[in-house]
């Protein structure tokens, strides 16, 4: 089992980011997480001048910060870049940190920032139409050993070579979301990793990750794909805590299948989703309380699967 964080950059400053990274490098962690919004999720309009470092810069900035630590972004929105364009940024992250870069991509949801930038922002089929077709874009040339061509519907290459390519092995790319019916479909045919968000699944539940598995194995059956070749992956919300108020408001805004409760429990949780097969968790919301949730789980929960 692997662990990482998702470092918040929103509402705050790079000191405080740089800290985290710090942290992280030099404390066993595997991985570090980025967002990518314009405008803080969930901003009034009052409040969106407040800070909100572009993802992709940020990590590639973090890349010549660290020599251990992967990452990638949790995730990053089809809807505000060419596909070709981001596969070229990818590979790029991707030689300057010799391998460590995770193309982790979504359809886009946030409509504010697409009014806020001028951007369009299509109906839900047609983003779901689009970042099936951008992810088939970007299989494509990470995977070309030559130029590409590609004639779709949204998207067109002619003679695109991706040089510099990967630094070793294919970048691999990671589908966020879970719809059943389109994300999952698309995960199977183009994707190399799977991430569940727990605050999209009820808090993290055992058996909602067992589902959405299901409904990949039928993906994957239909497309001729072995399911095994999909990494699996959570982010997840976690409180270890004693304080059972703490649990029970978590346990409320999040859902019942909140990891939340004392340190032998969240182990136990952890320890169920390792014995189904999950490969990696990636917390997320613990940067938003300091440094010592981040010594907390290190300490008393990671330590226990290393």
């Amino acid at each position: 089992m692997e662990f990482g964080v998702q470092v918040n950059v929103y509402r705050t400053d790079w000191a405080t980011i740089r800290q985290y990274v710090n942290a992280l490098e030099t404390g066993g962690w595997d991985s570090l997480w980025f967002a990518d919004h314009f405008i803080p999720p969930g901003a009034d309009h009052a409040a969106e001048a407040l800070t909100a470092f572009e993802g992709l810069t940020a990590i590639a900035t973090v890349a010549g910060m660290t020599k251990n630590l992967r990452l990638g972004n949790l995730v990053l929105g089809n809807t505000y870049r060419n596909p070709a364009h981001v596969a070229k940024i990818a590979a790029t992250i991707d030689t300057m940190s010799e391998g460590r870069f995770t193309l982790a991509i979504g359809a886009g949801w946030y409509e504010r920032e697409h009014e806020a930038y001028g951007w369009s922002f299509p109906s839900m089929k047609e983003r779901q139409d689009r970042f099936e077709e951008a992810v088939q874009v970007l299989r494509l040339l990470i995977h070309s050993n030559g130029p590409v061509d590609f004639d779709g519907q949204y998207y067109r290459l002619n003679a695109a070579s991706l040089s510099p390519g990967s630094h070793n092995k294919p970048i691999p790319i990671m589908i966020g979301g879970t719809g059943e019916k389109r994300t999952l479909r698309t995960l199977a045919r183009y994707g190399d990793v799977m991430n569940l968000d727990g605050w999209a699944g009820g808090g993290m539940a055992l058996a909602y990750y067992q589902h959405k598995a299901a409904i990949i194995e039928q993906h994957c059956e239909a497309v001729g794909r072995d399911p095994n070749e999909i990494r699996r992956t959570l982010l997840m919300p976690c409180y270890v805590t004693d304080n059972q108020n703490l649990i029970n408001r978590a346990t409320k805004s999040l859902g019942p299948g909140t990891v939340a409760g004392p340190k032998q429990y969240v182990i136990d949780r952890i320890g169920e989703f390792q014995e189904a097969g999950i490969a990696e968790i990636m917390f997320g919301g613990v940067t938003d309380s300091g440094m010592e949730r981040i010594q907390l789980l290190q300490e008393e929960i990671i330590s226990q699967f290393k």
